[in-house]
Protein backbone atom coordinates (compact mmCIF):
# COMPACT_ATOMS: atom_id res chain seq x y z
CA UNK A 1 0.00 0.00 0.00
CA UNK A 2 1.21 3.66 -1.04
CA UNK A 3 1.41 6.39 1.67
CA UNK A 4 -1.23 7.95 -0.36
CA UNK A 5 -3.44 4.96 0.03
CA UNK A 6 -2.63 4.64 3.72
CA UNK A 7 -3.57 8.38 4.10
CA UNK A 8 -6.47 7.84 2.43
CA UNK A 9 -7.57 4.63 4.64
CA UNK A 10 -6.64 6.32 7.77
CA UNK A 11 -9.30 9.68 6.97
CA UNK A 12 -12.34 6.85 5.50
CA UNK A 13 -11.71 4.72 8.53
CA UNK A 14 -12.37 8.12 10.32
CA UNK A 15 -15.10 8.54 7.85
CA UNK A 16 -13.84 11.91 7.21
CA UNK A 17 -13.42 13.15 3.68
CA UNK A 18 -10.89 12.63 1.57
CA UNK A 19 -9.53 16.15 0.61
CA UNK A 20 -6.70 16.67 -1.17
CA UNK A 21 -5.56 19.44 1.89
CA UNK A 22 -6.36 16.72 4.37
CA UNK A 23 -4.46 14.17 2.80
CA UNK A 24 -1.34 16.60 2.21
CA UNK A 25 -1.91 17.81 6.15
CA UNK A 26 -2.08 14.15 6.82
CA UNK A 27 1.70 13.08 4.90
CA UNK A 28 3.34 16.21 6.37
CA UNK A 29 2.38 14.78 9.60
CA UNK A 30 3.37 11.52 8.98
CA UNK A 31 7.02 12.70 7.92
CA UNK A 32 7.39 14.96 10.76
CA UNK A 33 10.12 14.38 13.14
CA UNK A 34 8.47 15.87 15.55
CA UNK A 35 4.96 17.90 16.13
CA UNK A 36 4.38 20.48 14.70
CA UNK A 37 2.02 23.93 15.47
CA UNK A 38 -0.51 25.19 12.96
CA UNK A 39 1.60 27.81 11.69
CA UNK A 40 5.27 25.03 10.62
CA UNK A 41 2.00 22.98 9.29
CA UNK A 42 1.19 26.28 7.31
CA UNK A 43 5.12 27.05 6.02
CA UNK A 44 5.44 23.06 5.24
CA UNK A 45 2.25 23.42 2.87
CA UNK A 46 2.67 26.72 1.76
CA UNK A 47 2.62 25.68 -2.00
CA UNK A 48 -1.11 24.43 -1.43
CA UNK A 49 -4.27 26.39 -1.19
CA UNK A 50 -4.65 25.32 2.57
CA UNK A 51 -4.91 28.95 4.34
CA UNK A 52 -4.84 29.12 8.33
CA UNK A 53 -8.67 28.31 8.75
CA UNK A 54 -8.46 25.16 6.82
CA UNK A 55 -5.53 23.72 8.42
CA UNK A 56 -6.97 24.63 11.86
CA UNK A 57 -10.57 22.95 11.04
CA UNK A 58 -8.71 19.73 9.65
CA UNK A 59 -6.31 19.43 12.89
CA UNK A 60 -9.40 19.43 15.03
CA UNK A 61 -11.76 17.11 13.10
CA UNK A 62 -8.09 14.67 13.20
CA UNK A 63 -8.01 15.48 16.93
CA UNK A 64 -11.79 14.87 17.35
CA UNK A 65 -11.69 11.37 15.14
CA UNK A 66 -8.44 10.01 17.02
CA UNK A 67 -6.59 10.32 14.19
CA UNK A 68 -4.03 13.32 15.65
CA UNK A 69 -3.53 14.61 19.17
CA UNK A 70 -2.39 17.50 20.99
CA UNK A 71 0.91 16.35 22.22
CA UNK A 72 1.85 19.69 24.36
CA UNK A 73 0.78 23.32 24.70
CA UNK A 74 4.44 25.77 24.78
CA UNK A 75 3.89 29.54 24.58
CA UNK A 76 -0.04 29.79 23.74
CA UNK A 77 0.10 26.66 20.75
CA UNK A 78 -0.54 23.67 20.70
CA UNK A 79 2.21 21.36 19.06
CA UNK A 80 0.04 18.27 17.00
CA UNK A 81 1.18 14.84 16.25
CA UNK A 82 -0.42 11.47 14.96
CA UNK A 83 -1.95 9.47 17.56
CA UNK A 84 -0.94 5.84 16.13
CA UNK A 85 2.51 7.28 18.28
CA UNK A 86 0.50 6.76 21.19
CA UNK A 87 -1.75 4.48 23.28
CA UNK A 88 -5.60 5.34 24.05
CA UNK A 89 -4.56 7.04 27.67
CA UNK A 90 -0.90 7.23 27.33
CA UNK A 91 1.40 9.15 24.87
CA UNK A 92 4.90 8.86 24.58
CA UNK A 93 7.16 11.64 26.71
CA UNK A 94 8.17 14.50 25.08
CA UNK A 95 11.95 16.08 25.83
CA UNK A 96 12.52 19.41 25.72
CA UNK A 97 15.81 20.91 25.67
CA UNK A 98 16.11 24.55 28.07
CA UNK A 99 18.73 25.26 26.00
CA UNK A 100 18.18 25.00 21.98
CA UNK A 101 14.22 24.80 22.68
CA UNK A 102 13.98 21.41 20.19
CA UNK A 103 11.59 19.14 21.29
CA UNK A 104 12.38 15.71 20.60
CA UNK A 105 9.63 12.24 20.83
CA UNK A 106 10.91 9.80 22.80
CA UNK A 107 8.82 7.28 21.21
CA UNK A 108 11.17 4.48 22.34
CA UNK A 109 10.80 4.95 26.03
CA UNK A 110 7.74 3.90 28.33
CA UNK A 111 6.20 5.16 30.89
CA UNK A 112 3.52 3.49 32.82
CA UNK A 113 0.12 5.08 33.72
CA UNK A 114 -0.38 6.86 36.74
CA UNK A 115 -1.96 4.86 40.30
CA UNK A 116 -2.86 5.26 42.64
CA UNK A 117 -5.14 8.19 42.74
CA UNK A 118 -7.85 9.10 44.98
CA UNK A 119 -11.02 8.17 44.13
CA UNK A 120 -13.22 10.12 41.91
CA UNK A 121 -10.37 11.37 39.92
CA UNK A 122 -10.73 9.82 35.90
CA UNK A 123 -7.46 10.18 34.07
CA UNK A 124 -8.28 10.27 30.30
CA UNK A 125 -4.97 11.10 28.92
CA UNK A 126 -1.52 11.25 31.04
CA UNK A 127 1.38 13.41 28.62
CA UNK A 128 5.04 13.44 29.93
CA UNK A 129 7.27 16.61 28.91
CA UNK A 130 10.64 15.89 30.27
CA UNK A 131 13.03 19.05 30.03
CA UNK A 132 17.15 19.38 30.52
CA UNK A 133 19.90 19.40 28.39
CA UNK A 134 20.15 17.28 24.84
CA UNK A 135 23.06 15.05 24.13
CA UNK A 136 24.54 17.93 21.82
CA UNK A 137 23.83 20.87 24.54
CA UNK A 138 25.22 19.21 27.42
CA UNK A 139 28.25 17.82 25.37
CA UNK A 140 28.93 21.05 24.72
CA UNK A 141 28.48 23.04 27.59
CA UNK A 142 30.58 20.19 29.22
CA UNK A 143 32.98 20.45 27.09
CA UNK A 144 33.13 24.50 27.86
CA UNK A 145 33.56 23.84 31.66
CA UNK A 146 36.59 21.21 31.19
CA UNK A 147 38.30 24.19 29.28
CA UNK A 148 37.51 26.80 31.23
CA UNK A 149 39.38 24.96 33.72
CA UNK A 150 42.19 24.24 31.85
Amino acid sequence: MTDRQAIYKMLRGASLRCTAGRMALLETLITAQEPLTQEQLGTELSDTDLNKTTIYRALESFVEAGLVHKAYFRERTWYYELACNCGKVSCHPHFTCKKCGHTQCLKDVRVPVVEGLQPGYVVERQKIELHGLCPDCHNSEFFNKKTNRE
